[in-house]
Parts: C-alpha cells; structure tokens; sequence
C-alpha cells in the first residue's frame, strides 16, 4: 500500500500527488535504488490514473531520479555514497541565495508556515521519527523556495534537495536528526527575523554540516 503525502492532496492536481506519492517511495527507498520497475505498476499502485502518473515519471526523469527506458522499464536512480558530496556542493551557493531572498521577501503566510515547519522538525526529534523529519524538511524546502521568489534558483534546488533526502534516509536516518534539526530551525530564525545576512549564513552551515556527513 502506497503512503500517500496527507498535505492538502485534495487540492493538488493529480499529477502532483502522484509526484509526491512517487518521489516519497524513491526517498524512503520503498522503490529500492536501481530497481527497474513498470510504468503500469506504478500505475495500479497508485490509483490516479495513467496520464498524472506519467506526467509525474517525467518529471522525476528530469530530476535524475528515475531513467526511462523503452521498452524495458523504469530504473530507479542508483544511490552512491560518494554521489552525495557532489550534491551537496552542488546545493551550496543556491541554497544561500534562496535563503538570502527568503528573508527579504517572506509574506505573512510564509511566515506562518516557516513556524510550522520549526514545530513539525522538533515533534519529529522528539519522537525520533525520521520520516517526519523528512517531510517537515520537504516542507521547508518547498516555503523558502516560495518566499524567494525566484522561481529560477528554485527549480535547480527541488531535485538536488530530494537527492539528498533519500542520501540521509539510506545512510544517517536517525542519527544527526538533533543536530539537523537545530540547522534547520536557525535558518528559519533567520528569515523570520529578516535578517539576509544570517540566513545565507545559516544556510551555508546547514550545507557544510550534511558536507560533513556525506564525507
């Protein structure tokens, strides 16, 4: 049975849940790395449908995380270790931008939801539940992409901050979790407080920390 995101899904297009549906079994490696698997598996599986489903595997095909392969299957992108060091650094001088405009630009509603997030990763801590931990950072990915405003550093975000979550559910899950949590909740000081300067600070200690377990 597929664990479907609970996040607003009745609102989003059909596509979108099956993107979310798709991208949470790759991240949580319940579609294992380099497995090969059929379009109409996924399908069935998720019950919304052939064409959302599809437009869903391009879209994880552009993100690296699914290879089309015709005639034969889909492949589930490999996972190796020394890949998530390049990610990382791949992530650094976006993720200080998009924090940077964050803080500058955050509406109220973004400023709410940032709150949410912070609650959401310290319930996670506490209940050592790595998947929630997982999806409050998703969040939070998804609120500072939107505050930015800047549509263009967000789209070359998304995918490398999803590689990198299923990195940290295939080699650290539980350990670290305090330690990330606490990255995290500083940035979203940072931008609460308006403050570009120290989110793009924080941002960049987020990035040298999960440089560091990557390592």
């Amino acid at each position: 049975e597929i664990a479907v995101p609970t996040r607003n899904l009745v609102a989003e297009p059909a596509a979108q849940r099956a993107y979310r549906a798709l991208e949470k079994m790759i991240v949580t490696l319940e579609l294992p790395p380099a497995a090969v698997v059929t379009e109409r598996v996924l399908i069935d599986s998720l019950d919304l449908g052939r064409t959302p489903v599809r437009e869903a595997i391009q879209r994880l095909a552009w993100e690296g995380l699914i290879e089309i392969r015709p005639r034969a299957g889909l492949a589930i992108a490999p996972l190796r270790a020394q890949d998530w060091v390049l990610i990382v650094e791949a992530r650094r001088g976006v993720e200080t931008v998009l924090a940077r405009s964050a803080a500058r630009h955050a509406s109220p509603a973004n400023r709410l939801r940032l709150e949410e997030a912070a609650r959401a990763m310290h319930a996670a801590v506490v209940q050592a539940d790595v998947l929630a931990f997982l999806e409050a950072d998703k969040m939070l990915d998804e609120i500072i992409g939107e505050a930015s405003e800047n549509i263009f550093a967000t789209r070359v975000a998304a995918p490398l901050q999803t590689h990198s979550r299923r990195f940290w559910y295939r080699y650290h899950s539980e350990a670290g979790l305090a330690r990330a949590a606490g990255h995290h909740v500083a940035l979203i000081h940072a931008v609460l407080d308006r403050d570009e300067i120290r989110a793009a600070l924080e941002a960049e200690k987020l990035m040298v920390m999960l440089r560091e377990l990557a390592e």
